[in-house]
Parts: structure tokens; C-alpha cells; sequence
């Protein structure tokens, strides 16, 4: 007759092999996190303190209602507009932090020319001077231009791309206004030919905030602003 053999692992060494399989997991998930993380120059984080310095006073104003935890730094890798590649880091909404990161490595990928993406902090918060230099940008605590509404860019849920020549043209007190007021000349004559950064309804930028659900200004029918991109 046969006899069942049966062993007994000590419950002590179970112990220590699901202690040093769970490292071994961990350390594992972690590498791919980190590589993750710096593959190409992409990353999403959290606003460390040294961040939050930055932006204390500037884009994060006094009495500024959306909470610190609801905004993601993000670090993102472009090209310029003489075909070099920069990196650039941009603050927003952590419910577009994800999509943001997916769209910018799609153009990335195609070499699409975006001449600065900064921190609006660097320009101490004030829009006219950032869109000036055409620089790129999401949160800033701040109401639409012209009225007292707050912005989705106060909630961090709106980019601007190549904003001078991409321009906000809008008309109060009879009168055509156009934001920044070096972008007049790419008010009047939108067509892509004339400089490559021009944004268009079949622009590949359009096309992809588009497709991750974001409306554009360019698509407004009572004002335009062709550098704008919202949830």
C-alpha cells in the first residue's frame, strides 16, 4: 500500500520568501517606474517645494482655490523652432497631466516645432509678457482677459501652444483687440505658409488635443484664440 509523504515548510522560511519575493517585485516595479519616468525626458510629479517656491506669488497667487495637490509638474523634451531639441516643464491639472504628456511626445516624435515651453513663473505670471516671447504654458491663477470669469488656465486646465503666433483676437468696445499685441500681424493673415508655428484646423497640434478631447479657440465663433487648448 502506498504512503502519502507529506513535507512541512517551516512557516518562518514561507515568511522570508514572500518577504523577499515582495522586494524583489518592488524593486522591479520601481526600475520601470523610474525608467518611466526619465525615457526621452517625460515625467510627471507632484509640486515639490522647490517648485511651489517658484510659483508662490506668480501663477499661484493670493487666494488662488485650487489646491496644490490638484497640480502636477510636468518635465517634457521638444523641438524649437531652429530644429533643436529642448526640454521644458509645464504646471497643470493633474486630470490633463496624463493626456498633456501623451500629446507633447506625439510631437516630439514628429519633430513639431514648439519654440518654448517654461514656467509662466518666469515671466512672473503675466500672460502678455509669456505669450510675447511665444512661449508655452498651462496654469496660471488668473481670469479670462477683459473680464473677471476665471480662466480654465486658473483651474490648470488649458494649454497654450506657440502663443505669438497663434494670437488671442477678440473685439471689446467696438474695437478688435489682439493678445499679444505683437501677434497682429498672425491675426491677419493665418495662412501656415508664412511661418511653420502658425496653428491651423488640420495642424498635427490640433489634431491631437482634439483627439484627447480638448477644445480649441480656433474653433470659436465670436472670439478666436487660435493658441488655445481646454477641458
Amino acid at each position: 500500500m502506498k504512503k502519502n509523504i507529506h513535507f512541512t515548510i517551516p512557516y518562518s522560511l514561507l515568511t522570508l520568501g514572500r518577504v523577499r519575493e515582495g522586494f524583489f517585485l518592488f524593486f522591479l516595479s520601481l526600475s520601470f517606474i523610474c525608467m518611466a519616468q526619465t525615457k526621452d525626458g517625460f515625467s510627471i510629479s507632484k509640486i515639490n517645494d522647490e517648485v511651489m517656491a517658484r510659483m508662490q506669488g506668480k501663477s499661484f497667487r493670493k487666494g488662488c482655490t485650487v489646491a496644490r495637490e490638484d497640480l502636477r509638474y510636468l518635465t517634457i523634451m521638444h523641438y524649437d523652432h531652429n530644429g533643436k531639441v529642448k526640454r521644458g516643464e509645464m504646471v497643470c491639472n493633474k486630470a490633463i497631466a496624463k493626456d498633456i504628456i501623451e500629446i507633447f511626445e506625439a510631437l516630439y516624435d514628429a519633430r513639431y516645432p514648439i519654440e518654448k515651453v517654461r514656467l509662466i513663473d518666469e515671466y512672473d505670471g503675466d500672460d502678455e509678457r509669456s505669450m510675447q516671447d511665444n512661449n508655452s504654458s498651462s496654469f496660471n491663477f488668473r481670469p479670462i482677459s477683459g473680464t473677471k470669469t476665471l480662466s480654465r488656465h486658473a483651474l490648470g486646465m488649458a494649454v497654450d501652444i506657440n502663443t505669438l503666433y497663434n494670437p488671442y483676437v477678440y473685439t471689446s468696445g467696438g474695437m478688435q483687440r489682439v493678445e499679444p499685441a505683437n501677434g497682429e500681424p498672425w491675426a491677419r493673415n493665418r495662412k501656415k505658409s508664412r511661418n511653420v508655428m502658425i496653428m491651423t484646423s488640420d495642424d498635427l497640434c490640433v489634431r491631437l488635443f482634439k483627439q484627447h478631447g480638448f477644445r480649441w479657440g480656433g474653433d470659436w465663433k465670436v472670439r478666436k484664440d487660435y493658441q488655445h487648448f481646454e477641458k
